[in-house]
């Protein structure tokens, strides 16, 4: 079998649908043992500037808004505090996590915010 260049199988791969290509990235899982698109990230594009935001981070509640018991509830299911503990949070603010994931906090960020909260995540 003759070795195909890297055009020639981007340019094969134009032609799929994506459920062909996906059967192709299983294939190649399956036979090498290895995601392409964990490699396709681990290795960026020599000379391209890769611009990450911080690894962790803290979720901060700078105001609990309006509707207190709600913000509570959410600080008590992310945090496991009793009842007094996080009512402590809701009124003075403060750290509600430390060094959690961006995408987590993000995610924390949006419940908070959907519950009328205000959050900062530094």
């Amino acid at each position: 079998m003759a070795k195909l260049s890297a055009k020639e199988i981007i340019d094969s791969l134009k032609e799929m649908t994506l459920l062909e290509i996906k059967e192709v990235v299983d294939l190649m899982k399956e036979e090498f043992g290895v995601d392409p698109s964990s490699v396709a990230v681990a290795a960026p594009v020599a000379g391209a500037a890769v611009e990450e935001g911080p690894s962790s981070v803290d979720v901060v509640l700078a105001s609990c808004g309006a509707n207190k018991i709600a913000v509570i509830k959410i600080i008590r299911d992310i945090t496991g505090l009793g009842l007094k503990e996080a009512k402590d949070i809701a009124d003075n603010g403060g750290v509600v996590k430390e060094k959690v994931s961006s995408d987590e906090a993000n995610e924390m960020k949006a419940k908070f915010e959907e519950a009328g909260a205000t959050i900062e995540l530094k």
